[in-house]
């Protein structure tokens, strides 16, 4: 049974031409760097990137974290948004595997500024920490993407301070196409960056890593201390070239499916759509009714995947699998749900 998963832009399916290229795809054994398609893949993504190097990984959360492990030494500390993805989801991992602290930044709208930096790094006070790494997020796990300027200022500060700066990129081409921009404008200014390969590209598994060539040959020896040397990975790498190569060419589909589903929303009177939140692939909203907790099971009964709301709030994220129909689907969905489970 075919279901219409809104759940995230991690479900998508590798495509027909990525089955085929995983076949025939040439290998080795990456950990001796024999393996020429994880080789073609890593060029090509320091490439579009504009970084001298990269390397492949099994997720983003190894990208971030042997970024966070390459960059820091023991007992250091991290500026990073209070709700960004090594905070939020990444399961303490910066303590456990670099020993290092972390100190976060919140605002409502999830933004860092440079007066945030400024005030955040620690003194050489005898009993703090040291800080030596700013981790930014573009796009935002709320939505939303950071300005270009404002990012460039936030790098532009932090590197004045003595700090290195890290790109959470998991879905930075899904920010390109919402900027209007060139992805390397987004990425060349970091001093490291990782971006996602299974996030909204379809790649079955794996995630990038790109900065310095001196920056690499640690984060390689550090990807091995962690257990992510892998042998004949051109298999998965053979999606990834295809997915930076193809898929992130058809991003601003998504992006158009997930404003009709906005606007579509929008149109019932018991859903709030957060229209600040609207800036990529993602749709968050309310539902005005006593139990809106009850549409996940109500959507599942009808053929359909969400996750259950956060603080009340549903996130339905479009992708390559999700075609037009299937948000007119959705909508229909919702629209029998509020009927069946009327408002307070």
């Amino acid at each position: 049974m075919k279901y219409i998963d809104l759940r995230s832009d991690t479900v998508t399916m590798p495509t027909p031409h990525m089955r085929q290229a995983m076949a025939q795809a040439l290998v080795g054994d990456d950990v001796y760097q024999d393996d020429p398609t994880v080789k073609k893949l890593e060029e090509l993504a320091a490439q579009v990137t504009g970084h001298p190097a990269g390397l492949f990984v099994a997720s983003g959360t190894m990208g971030n974290q042997l970024a966070i492990m390459t960059h820091t030494q023991r007992g250091d500390e991290v500026i990073t948004g209070a709700n960004y993805h090594i905070v939020a989801h990444e399961v303490g991992a910066a303590a456990v595997l670099s020993n290092v602290s972390i100190r976060t930044i919140h605002h409502e709208n999830d933004y860092i500024y440079p007066d945030d930096i400024q005030k955040a790094v620690r003194s050489l006070d005898i009993h703090n920490p040291r800080t030596s790494l700013l981790s930014l997020e573009n796009a935002l796990s709320n939505g939303t993407v950071m300005p270009v300027d404002l990012m460039l200022e936030n790098i532009h500060t932090a590197h004045s301070l003595g700090l290195k700066v890290h790109l959470d990129g998991a879905r930075v081409f899904n920010a390109a196409v919402a900027l209007n921009c060139d992805v390397k404008s987004l990425t060349a200014p970091f001093d490291s960056v990782m971006f996602c390969l299974s996030k909204g590209l379809c790649s079955p598994v794996g995630s990038m890593l790109v900065g310095s060539k001196d920056f690499i040959e640690k984060a390689r020896k550090n990807r091995k201390l962690l257990g992510g040397g892998m042998r004949q990975a051109g298999i998965l790498a053979a999606a990834g070239l295809i997915s930076i190569e193809n898929m992130t060419k058809r991003l601003g589909d998504d992006h158009v499916h997930a404003h009709k589903l906005a606007g579509l929303l929008n149109e019932i009177n018991e859903v709030e759509v957060f229209e600040q939140l609207r800036d990529i692939n993602m749709v968050y909203f309310r539902l005005k009714v006593k139990s809106p907790q009850l549409l996940v099971d109500y959507a599942l009964a009808n053929n359909c995947k969400i996750n259950p709301p956060g603080q009340g709030v549903f996130r339905v994220v479009t992708h390559h699998d999700i075609s037009s129909e299937d948000v007119d689907t959705f909508v229909t969905i919702v629209k029998s749900f509020v009927k069946e489970n009327p408002s307070d």
